[in-house]
């Protein structure tokens, strides 16, 4: 099973911005597809961006315009840059990855591999 670590995170000012990444198994890419979701106090587990095994990219539309997904697969890692960040942003960020050419951002219970989160908080 692909195994996940994110880093990253961070407090930082509204306006900043904060770049996560996942580092994960090797030979990731060409075998699932990967997102990554946020959770704030009290709130649901929300998808934030996924990446398609062939590239595509879809978003949350709170965060579309601000943020990008991307992919360094000779690194098997994901990234997350995150700009003009609002403290409604504040949550625990988790990447995950599924065995699928096609990500999710609604259907959480699809995939198989989570990380264990690293927290960004923007303080206003």
């Amino acid at each position: 099973q692909v195994q996940l670590v994110e880093s990253g995170g961070g407090s930082v000012q509204a306006g900043g911005s904060l770049r996560l990444s996942c580092a994960a198994s090797a030979y990731t890419y060409s075998s699932y597809c990967m997102g990554w979701f946020r959770q704030a106090p009290g709130k649901e587990r929300e998808g934030v961006a996924v990446r398609d095994s062939d590239g595509s990219t879809r978003y949350a539309d709170s965060v579309k315009g601000r943020f990008t997904i991307s992919s360094d697969n000779g690194q098997n890692t994901l990234y997350l840059q995150m700009n003009s960040l609002k403290p409604e942003d504040t949550g625990m960020y988790y990447c995950a990855a599924d065995w699928a050419a096609r990500c999710s951002l609604l259907r959480l219970y699809l995939y198989d591999a989570w990380g264990q989160g690293t927290q960004v908080t923007v303080s206003s």
